[in-house]
């Protein structure tokens, strides 16, 4: 496998990184990166969550869809049942999330007190459900191996956007912003600039 060729494996990971990054390229998961970006330890925390979960379910779902949803699978060869992908992918990922906290707060209770709210609120994050849907869409035509490369990359790239944002916004505490830009008005205004920084990779790594 040509992994420097174009669709190859590590230009879709650097594409799913900064081109096509998930928050500042698609606008998913916003909610979550304007609401937990207000300190590193925290942004830092949804990030390696939110990265682990993309990357576990976007497999188990890549599994269902070509072994049951998609038409000439495994277990449904005539059917076509795509249509229930978008409830079926929800339901793979809180229980997911369900399954991990449970083995957390059995087996390593650290971590799971550690994780806190975060685990409970990628349930709903929907950069997650995003990557899964994005993922068997049939003009990326991604196998097994691409499918956990990409996943991998959105939530490391979503993991950077939030870090990097929460370090702007820890830099300008102390900064003598207008009154009517401060909180929400500026982070939109960084969100903007991040998403065009980000977008001039473009032409360099390409998803596709």
């Amino acid at each position: 496998m040509e992994i420097f060729t174009p669709g190859g494996p590590l230009l879709i990971f650097l594409a799913s990184m900064f081109t096509s990054n998930i928050l500042l390229s698609n606008f998913l998961g916003m909610c979550s990166f304007i609401a937990l970006s207000r300190s590193m330890k925290t942004a830092f925390g949804m990030g390696i969550a939110v990265t682990f979960v993309t990357f576990a379910t976007a497999l188990i779902n890549y599994g269902i869809h070509h072994g049951i949803l998609a038409k000439g699978s495994v277990i449904f060869p005539e059917a076509d049942l795509t249509y229930l992908e978008f409830l079926i992918f929800i339901l793979v990922i809180a229980g997911f999330v369900q399954f991990v906290e449970i083995i957390l707060e059995r087996f390593i209770p650290s971590l799971y007190f550690s994780f806190g709210i975060f685990l409970p609120l990628i349930t709903v994050n929907c950069a997650i459900l995003g990557v899964n849907l994005l993922m068997v869409d049939p003009n990326l035509n991604f196998d097994l191996f691409k499918t956990g490369v990409y996943a991998l990359g959105s939530g490391l790239g979503y993991c950077l956007a939030i870090c990097l944002m929460a370090g702007i916004r820890n830099k300008l505490q102390d900064a003598d912003i207008p009154e009517p830009l401060q909180g929400l008005g500026s982070t939109v205004i960084i969100t903007g600039i991040m998403a065009l920084a980000f977008m001039g990779f473009t032409g360099m790594v390409e998803l596709g």
